[in-house]
């Protein structure tokens, strides 16, 4: 799977890949420009890193796919003030700012959810942040935090 850079992380430390994590884990492909991401999707991940606190790994990635394209030097410094100083998001938080990766993950747009087994397989690829997504996700990732790697 591609995976950010660890330049490309800009809050928080970078994260390896889902194959080195041994525990479940869920990656938030969002933008800043996405309503439903700023308003449900970042909070929704919020409450889980209180819920599960360290049984899981969780990030965030923003991405232009979808969204208009903009040059590093103008995203990363205003994502990164976001995820500092006012979301005060408690995971890690990195960059795609040509959209390749959500390209190569086949989002269907923002926000997309992935949901990783504590061994690194995708298990589910979820579109959107509705109250039926948000639910899906916490009793998968629940489940998935019972898990061995």
């Amino acid at each position: 799977m591609n995976w950010p850079a660890p330049a490309d992380f800009v809050h928080g430390e970078p994260l390896p890949p889902p194959g080195e994590w041994g525990r479940a884990g869920l990656v938030m492909v969002f933008n800043l420009e996405c309503a439903a991401c700023v308003s449900r999707g970042l909070p929704f991940l919020k409450r889980l890193h209180t819920e599960f606190g360290h049984r899981v790994e969780l990030m965030a990635l923003h991405t232009s796919r979808g969204h208009r394209l903009l040059p590093r030097e103008d995203v990363e410094p205003t994502v990164t003030r976001f995820a500092r100083d006012f979301a005060r998001l408690p995971f890690p938080v990195a960059l795609d700012v040509s959209g390749d990766l959500a390209r190569a993950w086949g989002t269907e747009g923002t926000p997309h959810w992935f949901a990783f087994a504590p061994n690194g397989e995708l298990v589910r690829s979820v579109y959107g942040s509705q109250e039926n997504a948000q639910t899906r996700l916490a009793y998968l990732l629940e489940e998935l935090a019972e898990r061995e790697a």
